[in-house]
């Protein structure tokens, strides 16, 4: 009865130390600067436009990799566990 109730207060110290570090991050509270958001706001069309498109280049192509990547490693995920059962049915 003890192991579980040791593996759930573990489980929720992890997770409470996990919120700890992704709120303490000062990147994620980059986004609402004020001098940034000033700086674009007085900015011309030309830059404004150019800001999307570093966004969009900066985001679409790690996108496709990940998307990629996924779904090689799920058309593969049988491929070691066809090897184990060819070795156990040699008797090994």
């Amino acid at each position: 009865m003890k192991l579980p109730l040791l593996h759930a207060r573990r489980s929720a110290r992890l997770g409470l130390a996990g919120l700890v570090v992704l709120g303490a991050n000062a990147a994620a509270y980059a986004q609402g600067c004020a001098l940034c958001y000033t700086q674009a706001a007085g900015a011309g069309q030309r830059l404004i436009q150019g800001l999307r498109s570093g966004i969009l280049v900066l985001i679409v192509p790690p996108m496709f990799m990940s998307v990629g990547i996924t779904i090689l490693a799920y058309k593969k995920r049988n491929r070691t566990a066809d090897r184990d059962s060819e070795k156990s049915d040699m008797g090994w």
